[in-house]
């Protein structure tokens, strides 16, 4: 630690820069501790020039294998340079930088890091933003789909987007040594865990997936669950079968090493009965020589010889009992060794049968889907049955509402037209009136024009204000029809829009049913309450035709009294008039009125909308458990297949074994002599 210590000073005045304190203070503490492998900065900001006198001292080999750069405020090109530093170092097996806020070129850097970089084991960037940047994340994707010893990698809170999630999916199928991927509080969504699902079918390393906070609806979370559970099953049955394979050739090997053994020690006996023969036979050869050299000399030895000759037939017999007995000893090897062959070809078919007994279980699971898939399928139609039925229950409703519309759009029309002709003829009767009483009465003439002249203007003042009432009565007509034609096609393009929906997507749900039932019921409370405003809005109409034929003979009372006193006069218009701003009450009561029926219409077609989210929501929510359906039967089948392959290549493993066995050893080749 002091070499390292003594280095950073050296480049530090090199580079005429001055150490930084908190760094010096960490390697002294570090030094002090005494063989520590870690070098711990976190917390302390790092400036671009440190962060480049530190790159290049952990560009050579030091004793650190953990580095912890944690909130240390790393800017862009600190970062870049410190990073550039450890590519070519082969002693960090641990990178902290958690919380430096990474972006593009800090991405791109731990790209070319992850390529180059042949010792790191675990890498750490939480709280950084490497997803912002779509084609600096993919850089460093391609840099993880290359990388080679990368086991565990920590990318929480770095905003991946459901583009950065297939970037990291692509990655994922290229890269065949990480174990252990955290995804948590990231915006990945539905698009990315399905692009993330797609790449662990061919991931087959990777045990440990947390995704948390990422938006992704709970099946496609329960699938990468499954798939997970998949893989750590799968490394869980390949250890199992490494360590049976071992097993196995272990004891294949115990088997030839023992026989080999056997082989050499019945070699060595045979060796050492013929040598002891070779040795008896020339003995006997020798002394039958001298024996026959001798005879002449010596009849007296001739039974001694025979005796001695008897014993080397003694010695003959005993040597043939004993390559008898070797005979018999291979034999009963022979039998063992088929014993064995036999128990091997038993416990092969026994786990045939348990194979055979897994497929059929896994047969009747895939029968199982299929039936559930069916009925569904069932459920869907019925579903889609009865939202027809609603919708054509709902578009007679709106067919309805229209008609009464209509109906009194058009009474309103005639309501209009009448008064119009009932003023024309209060003109004409009191232009009449008018000559008439000027030819009856001419002394009067004066007071009369002065008083008919101020009635008449105070009758166009209120003919006035009629038609200005009217007008707005027009305008507010106007844009409440064009308010329910744009509402109406909205309603069309929705109801489009979710027919378009409902026969691409093929599914429904119970619950949703009811709670569109419940809706239909309410939409149904509110056509009876939208009936019973129209009633009562008919029957308005019919109160302002009365008021109407009330007001027609109130004007010819007063065309009649014209004849009487000037304060009589004046007393009538001034009733007039009251009864002219009730009218205005009425018609302003009446355009409330009509305010209230916007807004329930407003509120109905909310209502709707809500309605066609609901069913969209339902129809997605079973799309996907339809989807996750088809994907578990397409794992089993893998599985199955699987399995299949994996039992032809150990039974194909244990013949080619024994028969190399069989083949191989020596006493196979190898047969007695009796």
């Amino acid at each position: 630690m002091e070499e390292f210590r003594q280095t950073y000073l050296r480049l530090c005045k090199d580079a005429g820069l001055e150490p930084q304190e908190s760094v010096l203070t960490q390697l002294q503490e570090v030094r002090g501790a005494g063989g520590s492998t870690r070098l711990d900065l976190a917390g302390h900001s790092l400036s671009a020039d440190t962060c480049a006198v530190l790159g290049r001292v952990l560009h050579q080999d030091t004793l650190f294998t953990e580095v912890v750069l944690s909130d240390c405020m790393l800017s862009e090109e600190g970062a870049k340079l410190l990073l550039n530093g450890l590519c070519s170092n082969t002693t960090v097996k641990v990178l902290d930088l958690k919380g430096n806020n990474l972006r593009g070129s800090g991405a791109e850097t731990l790209g070319k890091l992850l390529v180059r970089n042949k010792t790191l084991r675990r890498l750490i960037l939480e709280w950084n933003a490497l997803g912002v940047w779509d084609e600096a994340f993919s850089i460093f994707c391609e840099g993880l789909g290359s990388n080679g010893c990368l086991t565990q990698l920590d990318l929480r809170n770095n905003q991946i987007n459901h583009q950065g999630a297939a970037e990291l999916s692509l990655a994922l199928k290229r890269n065949g040594t990480l174990q252990e991927l955290d995804l948590r509080w990231n915006n990945i969504g539905l698009l990315g865990g399905r692009s993330i699902l797609e790449a662990l079918q061919q991931n087959r390393t990777l045990l440990q997936l947390h995704m948390a906070g990422n938006n992704i609806p709970s099946d496609t979370l329960k699938a990468l669950e499954q798939s997970m559970g998949h893989n750590s099953d799968r490394q869980s049955t390949l250890r199992e079968s490494r360590c049976r394979s071992q097993v196995l050739t272990k004891e294949i090997q115990n088997l030839k090493n023992e026989k080999g053994r056997q082989f050499i020690s019945l070699m060595d006996t045979i060796d050492q009965q013929r040598e002891e023969m070779g040795r008896v036979s020339r003995t006997s050869s020798v002394r039958a020589g001298h024996l026959q050299d001798a005879l002449s000399e010596r009849k007296s030895a001739v039974n001694s010889l025979t005796a001695k000759l008897a014993m080397t037939e003694a010695a003959l017999a005993m040597s043939e009992q004993k390559a008898h007995n070797l005979g018999e000893l291979l034999t009963r090897m022979k039998m063992e060794k088929g014993e064995q062959q036999e128990r091997y070809s038993r416990e092969m078919k026994k786990e045939q049968e348990d194979s055979v007994l897994r497929e059929g279980k896994l047969l009747r699971e895939v029968h199982t889907t299929v039936e559930k898939n069916l009925q569904l399928k069932s459920k869907v139609e019925e579903m889609e049955r009865r939202c027809k039925a609603q919708q054509d229950q709902i578009f007679e409703l709106k067919q309805e509402l229209a008609n009464t519309t209509a109906e009194l759009k058009l009474r309103l029309a005639q309501a209009e037209e009448r008064l119009e002709m009932e003023k024309k003829r209060s003109k004409h009767a009191l232009d009449d009136l008018d000559t008439l009483r000027q030819k009856e009465v001419d002394h009067m003439n004066r007071h009369l024009e002065e008083s008919e002249r101020s009635l008449q203007d105070r009758i166009l003042k209120l003919e006035g204000q009629r038609i200005q009432l009217e007008e707005e009565l027009s305008r507010t007509k106007a844009a409440g029809v064009t308010e329910r034609a744009q509402a109406e096609e909205e309603l069309g393009k929705v109801r489009a829009q979710v027919r378009l929906e409902e026969q691409q997507r093929l599914s429904g749900m119970e619950e949703k049913l009811r709670a569109t039932r419940q809706s239909r019921d309410e939409s149904q409370t509110h056509c009876s309450q939208q009936k019973q405003a129209i009633a009562e809005l008919q029957a308005k109409n019919g109160q302002q035709s009365l008021e109407m034929e009330g007001l027609r003979r109130r004007i010819q009372e007063l065309q009649q009294e014209l004849s009487g006193k000037d304060q009589e006069k004046v007393a009538e218009v001034s009733r007039v008039r009251v009864e002219l701003q009730e009218q205005i009450g009425h018609l302003e009561a009446e355009r409330t009125a009509q305010g209230g029926l916007k807004e329930k219409i407003a509120a109905l077609e909310r209502e709707m909308k809500v309605l066609g989210s609901n069913h969209r929501e339902a129809i997605l929510d079973k799309e996907s458990e339809i989807s996750s359906l088809f994907e578990k039967l397409r794992l089993r089948e893998a599985e199955i297949q699987r399995m299949r392959e994996d039992e032809a290549q150990r039974a194909s493993f244990l013949q080619n074994a024994i028969l190399t066995y069989v083949q191989g050893s020596p006493l196979g080749h190898y047969s007695p002599k009796k």
